[in-house]
């Protein structure tokens, strides 16, 4: 099968792609590529390393050219000298079959939450935005990486297991403060397309996680995996998420979105009460979407009542952070009132969450 972004393009960008990638796997110092504006140049150096993370090694490039020539030569940037870059890939290769052999023969959707799980629980984002936390050896190597070197991790991860994924790519929005673009991904489960914001997910599983120096310890402290994008339509992910640079797949079924699939995606408050009762008799935190509707002002002021209804029968406060836009709701259950009832949860990193242009 085509390479997702390779399929998009025309003949003479084809043809550049393939001197590109010929180049970047010989590790070469140089090579001629059909003469191109700077722009498209640019635009498929970035795309071939949407579509092969495997080749984490190169990160830029330069390029010389003739007035009359038809081609030009392009100077690549690699991250590490040449023997580096082949411990590294000697390294990463056997990483990626210890980590999959576990769920080689399960199904793809079994397969693609081992991925997202594995992400969240393992993986904690390099503020320092070190080069090759952009890449998959920030995750896979160093157990690092921002949303650019994560998006490319599920993607690797996923065409090891045979699963179709592609990463998205969406453009800063100063006007909303979106300072820098994003990457996740988009997969193909049952011929139905959905998005996986690892990233997002990862960030919200980490939420106050910290040691006094500001380490992340991972996924403790009795906090869940968040799979609050797992397997979003395009109604859903767009909520917080910028439109695409490149075209993507429609992805219009949210049948397989994980709180629906976990019956945790509520329409009815006096089910959001019921299961709320039990989970304090579990003596468990209650974590659940809501799609009884927008979920506005009102709607949550709703909420945040019956579930201290739920409470109040067991002498308990609710400490409530809330993912406003996907409607996502994680519910603590205190025996003394605490200083906040409701934290807005935010699952974007900021400037820690970025592709280098």
């Amino acid at each position: 099968m085509e390479p997702y972004y390779y399929s998009q393009m025309n003949k003479l960008q084809q043809s550049a792609y393939h001197a590109i990638k010929s180049g970047l796997l010989a590790l070469a110092v140089s090579f001629a590529v059909p003469k191109l504006s700077d722009q498209e140049l640019a635009d498929i150096f970035f795309q071939l390393r949407l579509d092969c993370p495997e080749i984490f090694y190169a990160v830029s490039f330069r390029y010389r050219y003739y007035p009359e020539s038809s081609s030009v030569e392009l100077l690549p940037e690699y991250l590490f000298e040449k023997g580096k870059i082949k411990e590294h890939q000697k390294a990463m290769k056997a990483r990626v079959e210890r980590l999959l052999r576990p769920v080689k023969n399960q199904s793809e959707r079994e397969k693609q939450q081992y991925i997202h799980d594995f992400i969240c629980e393992n993986i904690t984002y390099d503020k320092l935005k070190k080069p090759y936390s952009h890449e998959i050896i920030g995750p896979l190597g160093h157990g690092v990486g921002v949303c650019e070197g994560i998006a490319k991790t599920v993607k690797l991860l996923c065409d090891a297991l045979g699963i179709w994924c592609v990463i998205a790519v969406s453009e800063a929005n100063p006007e909303k403060n979106i300072k820098y673009r994003h990457a996740w991904n988009v997969v193909r489960l049952n011929g139905q397309y959905y998005h996986m914001d690892a990233t997002f997910d990862n960030t919200l599983s980490h939420r106050d996680r910290s040691d006094a120096n500001g380490k992340q310890l991972g996924n403790a402290n009795g906090k869940p995996i968040r799979h609050d994008y797992f397997n979003l339509a395009d109604q859903w992910i767009f909520r917080d998420h910028e439109p695409a640079m490149y075209p993507i797949p429609q992805c219009r079924d949210d049948s397989m979105f994980y709180y629906r699939e976990k019956k945790l995606s509520f329409t009815k408050l006096e089910d959001v009460e019921k299961r709320a009762e039990q989970a304090i008799r579990k003596k468990i935190p209650f974590l659940f979407h809501w799609r009884g509707g927008y979920l506005t002002r009102e709607m949550l002021q709703e909420l945040l009542m019956s579930l201290q209804k739920a409470a109040g029968k067991k002498e308990r406060y609710i400490k409530v952070n809330i993912n406003w836009p996907q409607a996502v709701l994680w519910v603590e259950f205190e025996e003394k009132e605490p200083a906040e009832e409701v934290v807005m949860e935010e699952a974007n990193e900021g400037e820690s969450n970025f592709i280098k242009e």
